[in-house]
């Protein structure tokens, strides 16, 4: 690797080291946001049970933000080489988007909490996000297919067992 491959590698690691920081910390902001929401509900005397669930929806935002900064500290700043493999591309993408299906999922049960003790009309949203949670694991099981699929007929005709 020639200097400037090596200076460019660096400010790469720099950005992300930046941007992984700045979602961990606004991931500890949402918690603590949802932590003061909880504590004003119970000085306020409000129902406790909104509040509940509008910190637990933040908390799970949190989680899934902070789960995107894990990654791009573990697979951008940490790693010292590149994907060099189909096999890695597909475990990294399988990471990210197991990440998102978790986070539209837990949301959708929030919401569904939610909307299950205001109004059953507004359940549409939420089994939309279960659906829509459905159908990206279903893309994910389709992509994981058909990327093994294609490594195999790689290997295969690279002479590889």
């Amino acid at each position: 690797m020639n200097n400037v491959e090596r200076i460019f590698t660096v400010i790469v690691r720099i950005l992300y080291g930046v941007a992984s920081a700045g979602l961990t910390a606004i991931s500890l902001a949402m918690i603590g946001a949802a932590g003061m929401g909880i504590w004003e509900a119970l000085g306020s005397g409000e129902p406790i049970k909104q509040a509940l669930l509008n910190g637990i929806g933040l908390v799970i935002v949190a989680i899934a933000v902070f789960d995107v900064a894990k990654y791009l500290i573990e697979e951008e700043v940490l790693r010292d080489r590149e994907l060099r493999s189909a096999r890695e591309a597909r475990e990294t993408t399988t990471k990210f988007v197991v990440i998102i299906v978790i986070a539209v999922s837990l949301e959708a049960l929030v919401f569904i909490l939610g909307a299950a003790s205001q109004d059953l009309s507004l359940l549409v949203y939420p089994a939309a996000l279960l659906a829509v949670s459905a159908l990206l694991i279903l893309a994910l099981a389709v992509y994981l297919r058909l990327s093994s699929m294609a490594e195999q007929r790689l290997g295969e005709c690279h002479g590889e067992d």
